[in-house]
């Protein structure tokens, strides 16, 4: 088998980048189901769907490729975001939902498109990138946040696990919403946001 060369596989990973981010594109603005070869060729500017072929061996690993890209844009953004040091557990919570609500401006098409798979995408065995472990991870630091406040005195007795759920879940739905809201002020939103889990965690 002939090895390719450097040059090669520059290629084939620039050429892998710009599919995912031309399906990443089509799901933002024509929906998961719409995202077939053909669009996606279409939105690459590529003549072929067997170029689409060649480097992946079929949707599923194609979707999985997306969900792998989009979630290293996550963490390359929030990376340092959030990581203080604080004042107050109460400060550290706000960052992280300022944050995240930050994320859905900066990277609106792929938090689109993320939300659109995980609603309507459904490997044979379940996701290779995302499970339990992984949503376990995404909460953790809220988590931890509000363990960390109610250790200091500054917040209030309740569940961690539920209150770190219940706001995952307010951040996860920005993309829902800016499907349905599209003028939505995401500054807003997030002054919304920390007001009310300021008032939900005050000791």
């Amino acid at each position: 088998m002939q090895v390719p060369s450097e040059q090669q596989t520059v290629t084939n990973r620039a050429r892998r980048e710009q599919i995912v981010s031309a399906t990443i594109e089509v799901i933002a603005s024509e929906g998961y189901r719409a995202a077939t070869f053909q669009a996606i060729a279409a939105r690459a500017g590529i003549k072929s769907t067997r170029t689409i072929s060649y480097h992946f061996a079929g949707r599923d690993e194609l979707i999985e490729a997306v969900v792998d890209s989009v979630l290293a844009t996550v963490r390359s953004f929030m990376s340092g975001r959030s990581a203080g040091p604080f004042d107050s557990a109460g400060d550290a919570l706000e960052s992280a939902i300022r944050a995240t609500v930050a994320l859905n401006s900066a990277h609106g098409s792929s938090m689109q498109a993320l939300m659109s798979i995980f609603l309507e995408h459904h490997p044979e065995g379940g996701w290779a990138s995302y499970g339990p472990a992984e949503e376990s991870v995404a909460m953790s630091p809220i988590q931890q946040i509000l363990t960390d406040g109610q250790s200091a005195g500054e917040f209030t007795e309740f569940d961690t696990s539920i209150m770190a759920a219940t706001i995952q879940r307010s951040l996860d739905g920005i993309a829902y919403l800016l499907r349905t809201h599209p003028d939505l002020d995401l500054e807003h939103y997030a002054d919304e946001l920390v007001a009310t889990f300021r008032r939900a965690t005050k000791g």
